[in-house]
């Protein structure tokens, strides 16, 4: 370790070791990169994305309560009508008209239960996909959900559900309008049945299959936004994040954390997902228009190629910015530049401007090639040196 670097991981060490966190130092620190020793990264990103309060004193009693609140969604949100029934001390005997399965009044606990799994089918399809370049979300997780796998509950696990489910995965596909593909071709494929998966002995679970709780239960909480393929490429990289805490403490509640980071990080993008507002100012056509206005402004030339050649930001910003890039780079260079996005103040200005970089970065290329050239090397984008990318969007950001 260089001299530097732990100049630079006691810098942080100062910083957070305050009774009151200096949120703006915090953040110059956290913009070059944040160290991943000793859990810092994990700690820095729970504040930045504003889980934990600037008082440290608050810590344990807020972390206390999100988790048990937490522990409150698994209990009422993954069950099923029957059990959940049996648990109310109601015998299956006395089962109502209002509470059988064939019920079709459409506020019936059973009807509910069966357009749940329509969601939760399109969950597990994505996140048993996710990160196919490394193992880590096929691997059991240390420490499993307790709750929901001790054989004394009668919960059941999503993945069971899954199992149980007879209905068809084309029925439940809510993709967004106008995107063919939401993966980069760059990334493997990954397994895509259920037996082509190594299953775990009883009493554990895969990291996919935390992932897939964290969804489920976001989705049942906002019911206006679901579930919308592209959340579990969201949510993956801050699990894994918290879920490789060198602390075993912090490491053992990834989970509830993960969930209330990602519920915080959505209502900052969740108007991408959402197609009513595609078309207004906070929607992800104007987002996308802007990273071309951008690039007007820096390198007219480049933008003229580009308009000259009918190459839409649709073709490509759309990925790029729905998925704050996680697509399109490994997992370690996204994290770093999500470090650089959490740590800005407009973080999602700075987005753009980490798009309009990535493009003047190889503008030589695009200037050089035709329309199939140039489509290629956008979707499957060339240049890997990611703090290369974000010193260029530094540039342009202070040249504003």
């Amino acid at each position: 370790m260089s001299s530097l670097h732990k100049s630079r991981i006691a810098d942080f060490q100062d910083v957070l070791k305050e009774p009151t966190i200096a949120l703006e130092k915090l953040q110059e620190l956290s913009f070059s990169g944040i160290p991943c020793e000793g859990g810092l990264r994990c700690l820095c990103w729970k504040i930045l994305l504003n889980y934990l309060p600037l008082e440290r004193a608050s810590w344990s009693s807020v972390l206390a309560k999100q988790r048990e609140l937490y522990s409150q969604f698994l209990r009422e949100m993954i069950i099923q009508p029957g059990i959940a029934k049996a648990n109310m001390g109601v015998s299956r005997e006395d089962v109502t008209f209002e509470d059988h399965p064939l019920n079709p009044n459409p506020d019936s606990r059973w009807n509910t239960y069966f357009k749940d799994n329509e969601v939760l089918l399109q969950i597990d399809k994505d996140v048993r996909r996710l990160c196919p370049d490394i193992s880590f979300f096929q691997r059991a997780t240390e420490y499993p959900c307790l709750l929901i796998l001790d054989p004394q509950n009668e919960f059941e696990t999503l993945r069971k559900r899954v199992e149980q489910t007879t209905l068809k995965s084309q029925t439940v596909a809510r993709n967004r309008s106008g995107v063919t593909n939401m993966s980069s071709p760059h990334k493997n494929a990954a397994p895509s049945s259920v037996n082509e998966y190594q299953v775990l002995p009883n009493g554990c679970e895969a990291h996919w299959e935390v992932v897939e709780r964290i969804l489920f239960i976001y989705a049942k909480l906002n019911p206006g936004i679901a579930y919308v393929q592209g959340m579990n490429e969201i949510v993956g990289p801050l699990y894994y994040t918290f879920a490789t805490d060198p602390n075993s403490e912090w490491k053992e509640h990834a989970e509830a954390d993960t969930f209330f980071c990602f519920t915080n990080l959505m209502a900052e993008i969740r108007d991408n997902f959402i197609k009513s507002l595609d078309d207004s100012q906070c929607g992800i056509t104007y987002k996308m228009e802007k990273v071309y206005s951008t690039l007007k402004d820096k390198d007219m030339e480049l933008y003229l190629k580009l308009q000259e050649q009918n190459i839409k930001p649709q073709f490509f910003a759309f990925r790029w910015l729905t998925l704050l890039l996680s697509q399109e780079f490994l997992l370690p260079d996204v994290i770093r530049i999500w470090d650089s996005l959490f740590a800005d103040n407009s973080r999602f200005d700075f987005l753009l401007l980490v798009c309009c970089a990535m493009l003047i970065l190889i503008r030589e290329h695009l200037l050089e090639g035709d329309f199939t050239v140039n489509m290629r090397l956008l979707q499957d984008y060339p240049i890997t040196d990611v703090c290369q990318i974000l010193q260029k969007a530094k540039e342009l950001q202070d040249s504003q």
